[in-house]
C-alpha cells in the first residue's frame, strides 16, 4: 500500500477525486439516463462505493473505478425500466428576435432533440460528450471502455444520421 497521503482513504485525496471527476461522471450518466435525479444518485452511490472500498482502490485507478460503478448502476436500472432521453425545457429567453426567427429556432430545437433521442444510446452519448462537454475521443474511449476507433465510428454514424435528419448540422 502507498503512503497515507497518497491513499483514497485520505479525505483530502478523496475530496480532490470527487471535485475533479464528479461533474464529468454526472454528465456521462445523465446522457445515458436522460434523468438528472438518477444521474445524481448514480454518482453519489459510485463515490460512496469508492469511499467504502478506499483501501482497495489506488488514486490512479479511482476515476475508472467510479465510472465503472456508475455505469453498472445505470445498467441495473435499465433492467427494470425503459428510459428515453429527455431534454430540459428551454426557458423563455427575452429576445429582440422576430417571432418568425423564434418559431424557426424552436422548430429546429425540436427536430434536433428528436434526432438526438432517436440515435442509438452509444452514438448519442459519444456525440454529447464530444460536442457539449468538449471531451476528446481518447477520453470518451476510456469512459466507455472501447477503442478510439470505435468512438470515431460512433461519431461518424451519429453525424451522418443527424445530417440526414436535420439541415445545417456539421
Amino acid at each position: 500500500m502507498s503512503s497515507k497521503d497518497d491513499n483514497v482513504c485520505n479525505e483530502a485525496v478523496y475530496d480532490m477525486l470527487f471535485r475533479t471527476h464528479s461533474k464529468t461522471i454526472f454528465n456521462y450518466i445523465y446522457y445515458k439516463f436522460g434523468n438528472k435525479e438518477k444521474a445524481y444518485d448514480a454518482v453519489q452511490q459510485a463515490f460512496l462505493k469508492l469511499w467504502e472500498n478506499c483501501a482497495k482502490v489506488t488514486p490512479p485507478k479511482a476515476k475508472s473505478y467510479v465510472y465503472t460503478i456508475a455505469n453498472n448502476l445505470y445498467l441495473n436500472v435499465l433492467k427494470y425500466e425503459k428510459v428515453r432521453l429527455k431534454y430540459a425545457d428551454n426557458t423563455l429567453k427575452v429576445s429582440n428576435e422576430s417571432p418568425e426567427f423564434l418559431f424557426e429556432e424552436k422548430q429546429f430545437q425540436e427536430k434536433l432533440d428528436k434526432a438526438l433521442a432517436d440515435l442509438p444510446e452509444n452514438q448519442r452519448t459519444t456525440f454529447l460528450l464530444n460536442r457539449i462537454d468538449g471531451k476528446k475521443y481518447a477520453e470518451i474511449a476510456e469512459m466507455e471502455n472501447v477503442s478510439i476507433k470505435a468512438i470515431e465510428k460512433r461519431m461518424h454514424l451519429a453525424l451522418k444520421t443527424l445530417r440526414e435528419k436535420i439541415e445545417g448540422i456539421r
